[in-house]
């Protein structure tokens, strides 16, 4: 005894094994106390396993948002597509729900991938090619059609949209895809598109369709140009000549118009002055058939002072009444007198 009392005890040796085996007891005790269940007896078992199924059938229920439709699988298969509002589906394992957006705008770039550009080259309807780019804008419309009627919706979507815009641009020629159709190709590509996807069944709604550039491949970009300058000039030549003709053409139509009108008023003046020389002479061809010597005097009396208003000077010639007189009649205007000649025959001369 006096021997093991006297030998000393290091610090970090360990208890022998007598002295930690009531400690080891003690912290098994302490961790069984802490994980035995309680015990509730029957009653309380069928009431835990009632609380346990009325959670498990409360997970059924679900909210739809407006903004989204509720696809329901049985076992992974869709089975029906639900509305906004609350609903309720079998608790999972059974069925579950997928909440897709379908408000939510999406859009997709064709004519590029990853960041780079691709070349998307296009033969136009007169045998020229082009490269295309452009942006289609779309949403869900039919959430379940988009989940499981096509393997890809985006990759359809994107060869759909490609070919859409080749069929469009193979039906138009250059000038119309590069300037002032380019508008109406993108909604021809529109409804293209939309009929291919309705008919996949790919449950897709294209909202726009913008065309971001249509331009010749590079390697023939500088010819292009060129073609394009000769084809504004002739275009700008047409303009100046249509505007030319646009100015000429009134002046020429007003000019022929006047013409026209005056040879029509000139043709009437005509025709009144002939009818109304008709009718006089018939009036006189009357009155010399009732009264012959006085018309032929009165015929040679006015023949006579036609004749001397257009005369400066007038001779008469005395011996052809016989050495009568000829009485003075007021034939001429009044104006300077003209000399007197008097020549052969004649006997004197008077205005």
């Amino acid at each position: 005894m006096a021997n093991i009392d006297t030998v000393p005890r290091e610090e970090n040796a360990s208890p022998p094994p007598q002295e930690r085996e009531p400690f080891e007891a003690l912290a098994r005790d302490q961790v069984a106390d802490m994980l035995r269940l309680p015990h509730f007896g029957r009653r309380g078992a069928l009431m835990v396993a009632g609380i346990l199924v009325f959670l498990w059938a409360a997970s059924g229920f679900y909210r739809v948002q407006p903004d989204e439709q509720g696809i329901v699988l049985h076992f992974g298969k869709w089975v029906s597509t639900q509305a906004s509002g609350v609903h309720y589906h079998w608790p999972y394992p059974i069925e579950t729900v997928l909440l897709p957006k379908t408000t939510q705008i999406n859009q997709l770039v064709i004519g590029k991938r990853d960041g780079s550009r691709e070349r998307n080259q296009i033969l136009t309807g007169d045998e020229n090619i082009v490269e295309a780019e452009g942006v289609v804008f779309w949403r869900i419309r039919d959430a379940g059609q988009f989940l499981f009627k096509v393997a890809d919706a985006e990759g359809t979507l994107r060869v759909a949209a490609e070919s859409a815009l080749r069929e469009v641009i193979g039906q138009n020629p250059i000038q119309s895809a590069l300037s002032d159709k380019r508008q109406q190709i993108a909604q021809q590509t529109e409804v293209v598109l939309q009929r291919l996807l309705d008919k996949y069944q790919a449950g897709i709604t294209i909202t726009q369709v913008q065309l971001l550039r249509i331009d010749p491949p590079p390697a023939v970009i500088d010819a292009f140009n060129d073609v394009q300058r000769a084809r504004a000039d002739q275009e700008r030549a047409r303009n100046e000549a249509e505007a030319y003709r646009n100015d000429m053409l009134p002046h020429a139509r007003g000019e022929a118009e006047h013409i026209t009108q005056e040879a029509a008023a000139y043709g009437e003046q005509v025709v009144d002055l002939a009818r109304g020389e008709a009718q006089s002479f018939l009036a006189v061809a009357a009155a010399y058939e009732r009264h012959k010597d006085v018309t032929m005097r009165r015929l040679y009396l006015e023949g006579v002072d036609e004749l001397l208003k257009r005369s400066g000077r007038v001779i008469v010639d005395l011996s052809a009444h016989g050495g009568g007189v000829v009485p003075y009649l007021p034939l001429m205007e009044p104006g300077p007198k003209p000399a007197a000649v008097a020549e052969g025959p004649v006997a004197g001369a008077v205005k």
